[in-house]
């Protein structure tokens, strides 16, 4: 049976009140970092009431989490989409070949994620800078699934030869997106550096883009 209209009402208005505090926060936390951040700023931004938002999150931490899961789910959303073809494929992980499209593709995609969401890179910087103190208060509320699965799944790419090294999996697949990360925080300092080029411009991106790939691929592909 359908909800009555104003039942669905008022979920729709509590998911765009909840979409407009989680916006507000991730800009207001890019901005100031963490400590910075100031809750009534985020209520202001969002055009919210400061109640609604402890309403919502709980505290600024539980604000700050969620702002952290709503990433999660999104890039988890964008790199199954990218890969669904290897994965039905079923190849990649038994042939050289397939698993090197999968490393570039996921390169790719996490370079590109990283460009579009701009806010989330620069949270991920000031955790950086501040020892990931507060990543490590709520690291045990973030999913786990893919630190879980990547254990097994670097082991079999040892076992046949593909991987260069039976590194730790986790510190591998982290390496990738930090990788990606530090390449677009230093952009400002590029840019300094080599002031007669557009090192921001959508083919030095590009560009920047494919030699990280490279990079990566022979870093990491055994064989290479």
């Amino acid at each position: 049976m359908a909800a009555p209209e104003g039942r669905q009402g008022r979920a729709r208005d509590a998911k765009l009140a909840r979409d407009a505090i989680l916006d507000a926060a991730e800009a207001v936390f890019a901005e100031h970092g963490f400590d910075g951040a100031r809750s009534e700023a985020i209520a202001h931004v969002s055009g919210y009431n400061i109640s609604l938002l402890f309403r919502y999150f709980g505290d600024k931490l539980g604000l700050y989490g969620e702002v952290l899961k709503r990433a999660d789910r999104e890039l988890d959303a964008l790199l199954a989409h990218g890969l669904a073809p290897l994965l039905a494929d079923g190849t990649f992980s038994s042939h050289a070949h397939g698993f090197r499209t999968f490393l570039e593709t996921l390169v790719q995609t996490l370079f590109d994620y990283l460009i579009e969401h701009p806010r989330f890179l620069r949270l991920l910087t000031w955790e950086m800078a501040e020892g990931w103190q507060t990543y490590a208060q709520i690291v045990s509320h973030l999913p786990t699934r893919n630190v879980e699965q990547s254990e097994p799944f670097f082991a079999k790419l040892w076992s046949a030869g593909f991987l260069r090294s039976d590194f730790s999996p986790l510190i591998q697949l982290t390496l990738v997106f930090q990788i990606c990360q530090s390449y677009l925080a230093f952009l400002p300092l590029y840019q300094l550096l080599l002031p007669g080029e557009d090192v921001s411009s959508a083919g030095a991106l590009a560009r920047g883009r494919d030699y990280l790939v490279a990079l990566i691929v022979q870093g990491m592909v055994g064989g290479s």
